[in-house]
């Protein structure tokens, strides 16, 4: 039997369809929680992606992809439902919508995981609309607590879409609360928050956990990493981007992976890996993780200052 990963990101797979000029289509394997456990598993962490994704073709090429990233498929299932899709209609700026009533998302089964995993696991990862639907909203949330209880460390980025209106605000507080690490973006603090005043929303961001650590990205400007009492900010080197779409699941993973592959290097030097990966997913279109040798050469162009 292999051993099990020390990685597992938990919630959902879907695919992006995608309008494109003349009223043509395109569909794309997505999903941040899953995104990140193919970018971990990509960057050599043992990795998996723990949920659940339909029988039919949108199924098969998350299989398929999944596969091919050196997934742990032990941890995702196929229940006999329906896909879940995300219908972008319109991308500058993205505007979306899903439909998923009772797909195959929804029936994760957490007791269907292979006896044991959680003992191996050294983080596990939550996050965006997984934590909004019913009723796997709920079995991740316990999950997560149980792990936590566990001394299994936990991972988390709310990862804002449209469907988190105020009902989200407990599972916010929750996540929060058990939380190793947090990523946010300044799209995230305005929609978790409901206000134009993101440093306001980051600030009661911190408020509800100050102990934990939190990478605050910022797009082209770059990122700040708040940690132990002190902020480490880091510049990214100028690229010319091709797409950003994954930028930020790319950023987290990179801070992950540094912190699990070379935890004797500060915070200072995981914001750098964090930083050179979210640059090197935008040199490709689409969401495509960055080679370790790129993040590598990337990582010795970013500037980063604190501490």
């Amino acid at each position: 039997m292999d051993a099990f990963p020390l990685f597992v990101s938990f919630g959902e797979a879907l695919t992006d369809l995608i309008r494109r000029e003349a009223d043509t289509w395109v569909s794309v394997p997505g999903g941040a929680p899953w995104n990140v456990a193919r970018v971990m598993a990509c960057f050599g962490v043992p990795s998996a992606f723990g949920g659940a994704i339909s029988r039919d073709c949108f199924g098969d090429v998350l299989w398929q992809a999944s596969e091919r990233a050196g997934l742990d498929l032990r941890f995702l299932q196929r229940p006999a439902k329906s896909p879940l899709l995300a219908i972008v209609h319109e991308t500058h700026p993205p505007q979306y919508f899903f439909i998923g009533d009772d797909s195959a998302d929804l029936h994760f089964d957490v007791a269907a995981l292979p006896a044991g995993w959680a003992a191996a696991a050294r983080w596990a990862h939550f996050g965006c609309i997984s934590l909004v639907r019913q009723p796997l909203a709920g079995r991740l949330v316990d999950l997560a607590e149980r792990l936590h209880a566990q001394g299994v460390r936990i991972s988390y980025d709310p990862n804002y879409r449209a469907v988190m209106d105020a009902s989200y605000d407990p599972v916010l507080a929750r996540m929060m609360a058990i939380a190793d690490l947090v990523k946010v973006s300044e799209e995230d603090l305005r929609g978790l928050f409901r206000t134009p005043d993101e440093e306001g929303a980051f600030a009661h961001l911190r408020a509800m956990n100050p102990a934990v650590p939190v990478l605050y990205t910022r797009g082209g400007e770059g990122a700040t990493l708040h940690a132990d009492g002190k902020v480490w900010r880091a510049v990214p080197p100028a690229v010319r981007v091709v797409d950003s779409v994954g930028a930020g699941d790319c950023s987290l993973a990179g801070l992950l992976s540094s912190v699990l592959r070379r935890p004797e290097r500060g915070w200072g030097e995981h914001l750098r890996a964090s930083v050179a990966a979210g640059t090197g997913a935008c040199l490709a279109a689409g969401a495509t993780p960055p080679s370790d040798e790129l993040v590598e050469r990337l990582a010795g162009e970013v500037r980063v200052s604190g501490g």
